[in-house]
């Protein structure tokens, strides 16, 4: 007998950047407690994943363990439902075209001309379908990406429409989040804009039965009033999604206001979140006891949701240790030019984090940065391409390897002296770029008594990875000699994946990107030491 799925479907109005992302997994997060809840988002760009995409126009590309490369909401998801997702729970409009044109050349339509209605839109109905049978979903939340009306999702729209009809209207729920302003000159509510949008998904044969509105401020009731009257849903069924100081508030935010229930009601479900623990850190975040400054250090500063992993980490580890992180953005592109000092760059900074990234713009100033780190024991902790330039600067200021450098360097031009950094053998010759770096969960042996194995208290551990470059094994030698440590490998492919200096205080970098597995309730150990040396740092 087939496994009954309910399914949650997630749609936006008037403009974007609501959080659609953060609130189909606040939602999500409402009814996970004893039901196997499973999220799908459907992005209507026609790139097969966002993997090549610049993260100033797209922001964090996540990796999931399959090596996967999807949206950033992946990240919501994952830390709000607690699940490992999946590369096949990101469908993107590219996947889509891919797979109706590589049947049609098979020779599946049998003559038929391929229309986007039927063929499409049940290609799209029968990956939902096929997800949830495969996960033996009991709700399947979907979240359709963009804008009602933008022409790109209208094939993913329409598909959800017709899921209703497939499934009945006792197992699927419309949730509709829109925008409420309060326009300064007049410094009300405006229902007008929602209004609007909940008319253009009507014109598209959806009715939602619940309405989410962001606004800067708390709806009154007199504005849910006018909500429901104009836009035909029960006045209880519009949820105020005001502003908050930190995303975690938002699933106790929705609770306070029954949505827990109407979700229950409307699919004959049972499920009653526990938040208390949540409700706790939440508090935390709120109503810190101290405060720690730390930087971080990349070229892609201009979009802070280019490092909203990172960001999410520092706050679960503050959360943790009662503390409010500061972070203070530094665009190591200044530091190289000459426009800003490391001194300056430093100043009042507890701690620096160089995260991940490509391309060598920048990476003198980072270089500049870790050489300060390390020689006056600032907390560092630098990961994947801030693990490499770490190496570069020991091996440039500590080994005396002068010209030392990444193999990437010779792409722009730059002679490169010392290749301590050099391509990955099964990188060598791939003109593809997408796809095709080495992607998603890979284990970690930990050697016994260093920091690393200290911190994770484990032997061997699992991380996600998205890189091209390594460590070059032919120095790993020279290195070890002048006083670093390699606690952290791949021995089958001999891949240096941590690196610490055992005479500095909190000085560790590795290949992988730990923000992508860090949550509230847990937070990643290395993010989580950071914070906690820095704590102690400033204290000095």
């Amino acid at each position: 007998m087939p496994h009954k799925t309910k399914y949650i479907v997630v749609t936006g109005g008037v403009l974007s950047g609501l959080g659609k992302g953060i609130a189909t997994a606040s939602v999500g997060r409402l009814i996970s407690s004893k039901l196997r809840v499973i999220p799908i988002k459907c992005d209507g760009y026609l790139n097969t994943d966002p993997g090549t995409m610049n993260p100033i126009e797209h922001g964090e590309v996540f990796v999931l363990d399959d090596g996967g490369e999807v949206d950033m909401d992946f990240g919501h998801y994952e830390r709000f439902l607690g699940v490992v997702g999946k590369s096949d729970w990101n469908l993107t409009m590219g996947k889509v075209y891919s797979r109706i044109l590589e049947k049609e050349r098979r020779g599946d339509f049998l003559g038929k001309t391929v229309q986007l209605i039927p063929h499409v839109t049940d290609e799209i109905k029968a990956h939902f379908l096929k997800i949830a049978q495969e996960e033996r979903a009991d709700v399947v939340i979907i979240e359709i990406g963009g804008t009602v009306g933008d022409m790109e999702n209208e094939l993913f729209i329409e598909a959800v429409r017709q899921l209703g009809q497939d499934v009945g209207g006792s197992n699927i729920i419309y949730i509709h989040l829109t925008y409420v302003p309060i326009p300064s000159n007049v410094g009300e509510h405006k229902t007008k804009p929602t209004q609007q949008s909940v008319k253009l998904l009507n014109e598209r044969g959806i009715r939602p039965d619940i309405i989410i509105a962001r606004s800067p401020e708390p709806l009154p009731q007199k504005v849910k009033d006018k909500i429901s009257l104009f836009c035909n849903i029960p006045a209880e069924a519009v949820i105020s999604g005001e502003d908050v100081e930190t995303v975690y508030e938002i699933p106790l935010m929705y609770d306070e206001q029954n949505l827990t229930e109407l979700l229950h009601k409307k699919l004959g479900i049972y499920s009653p979140p526990k938040l208390e623990k949540w409700r706790k850190l939440v508090d935390a975040i709120k109503h810190p006891e101290r405060e720690v400054n730390i930087a971080i250090c990349g070229k892609y500063t201009d979009l802070r949701d280019s490092y909203a992993s990172i960001i999410e980490s520092l706050i679960h580890s503050g959360a943790h240790l009662s503390a409010r992180v500061n972070i203070k953005w530094i665009e190591t592109t200044e530091i190289e030019n000459g426009k800003l000092t490391v001194e300056k760059a430093l100043e009042n900074i507890s701690g620096v984090i160089v995260p991940g990234g490509f391309g060598v713009r920048g990476i003198e100033g980072k270089i500049d940065v870790i050489r300060y780190c390390r020689e006056n024991d600032i907390p560092f902790l630098g990961i994947c391409y801030g693990m490499q330039l770490a190496i570069i600067e020991f091996a440039r200021n500590v080994c005396g390897l002068k010209g030392a450098n990444t193999t990437e360097a010779e792409s722009e031009g730059i002679e490169v002296a010392h290749p301590v950094i050099c391509l990955l053998p099964s990188q060598k010759g791939l003109k593809k770029k997408g796809g095709t770096m080495r992607l998603g969960g890979q284990d970690v042996f930990l050697k016994k008594s260093t920091l690393a194995n200290r911190l994770y208290k484990a032997d061997k551990i699992r991380e996600r990875f998205r890189h091209r470059y390594e460590v070059n094994p032919e120095f790993v030698e020279i290195f070890e000699k002048c006083g670093m440590v390699f606690s952290g490998y791949e021995p089958q492919e001999n891949i240096m994946q941590v690196m610490e200096l055992p005479e500095h205080s909190y000085f560790i970098a590795v290949q992988y990107h730990p923000e992508l597995i860090s949550k509230l309730e847990k937070p990643e150990p290395l993010f989580y030491n950071l914070v906690k040396y820095a704590l102690a740092k400033s204290k000095v």
